[in-house]
């Protein structure tokens, strides 16, 4: 049995490159971690609307016992509704995929998150077009065969059931006919769902740099060391420092060193890429402060106004 799991785990391997080149292992989310996720996260979504709706219940009603002749304040609250409505079925995920760790609440729960899938030997970055083709293609996926349904009538037959039927199969029974598990969003976003396992990071990495004084002591860089590098690949980093043996670490190592023209850390690899990350993040948290961001290596210091030439 443990040898058969052993072999389901390696069908679900794959291998990114880091923005230095540097190869990178991760696993595949499953099937059923990723149907439970969804179910958790439509319960987050049909509970928060129950609650939105039971407040506008009793704004309404507290309206009508002020104005008993009616302006209309029912039918605004109704609107309103709806407008929640719209925005939780289409932007709830999306918003969540978009944030730095590229995971609702549920998938978050069950320990996977989306990333962008590799074209060709390199690795790419998860973008915000990517993410939000992938979760309106839900609607298509999920949402469309249920108006066949819907105008199906009591009988539950007839000519909309089966459309509706035969497309809700397709759609869910996608992920089953390709070896990465992909539904047809992730096919036309170039994204898949990996693992995402809840791993306690070193103290340099939450920023709290008095639990180690001696790697910072020994490993200071400034602004011309930082500024080679972006948001994409801090993250990049940080997988690496979660997920990375000491053979990713090494390489890693060698390429920021190559890259910002220093000789230090052989040997001592993972405090030296702790005090980078550390140093990268707060100067990267900080210029966002002043309206400043680099979103990778090849990207110039996006302002807030038009691109830097």
């Amino acid at each position: 049995m443990s040898a058969a799991r052993k072999s389901l785990d390696a069908k679900r391997q794959r291998q990114i490159v880091t923005p230095e080149g540097v190869p990178l292992g991760v696993t595949l989310a499953t099937r059923g971690s990723r149907l439970i996720a969804l179910i958790l996260d439509y319960v987050i979504m049909f509970v928060g609307l129950f609650l939105i709706a039971l407040a506008l219940l009793l704004v309404g009603i507290n309206l009508g016992q002020l104005d008993a002749l009616g302006t209309g304040a029912g039918e605004f609250l109704v609107v309103v509704f709806f407008i929640v409505l719209f925005l939780a079925f289409n932007g709830y995920f999306i918003f969540f995929e978009m944030g730095p760790r590229g995971a609702t609440l549920g998938k978050r729960a069950v320990g996977i998150r989306v990333a962008a899938r590799p074209q060709g030997q390199s690795g790419e970055r998860l973008t915000a077009e990517a993410i939000i083709a992938r979760n309106l293609l839900r609607q298509i996926e999920i949402f469309l065969p249920l108006t066949f349904f819907s105008t199906a009538g009591e009988a539950g037959s007839g000519p909309a059931w089966l459309v509706g039927s035969l497309w809700f199969a397709v759609f869910m029974l996608f992920p089953f006919f390709n070896r990465d598990a992909l539904r047809a969003g992730d096919v036309v976003a170039g994204t898949w769902v990996v693992e995402a396992p809840r791993r306690k990071l070193a103290e340099a990495l939450s920023l709290r740099q008095e639990s180690a004084p001696a790697a910072e002591a020994a490993y200071r860089f400034g602004p011309e060391e930082l500024e080679v590098y972006g948001e994409y690949e801090l993250q990049s980093l940080e997988r690496v420092l979660r997920d990375g043996d000491d053979e990713t670490l090494a390489a890693v190592h060698a390429a920021i060193v190559r890259k910002i023209g220093w000789q230090a850390g052989s040997g001592d690899e993972r405090a030296f890429l702790e005090s980078f990350y550390t140093a990268l993040r707060a100067k990267l948290e900080g210029d966002m402060r002043f309206g400043k961001r680099k979103a990778d290596k090849h990207a110039e210091v996006d302002r807030g106004g038009p691109p830097l030439r």
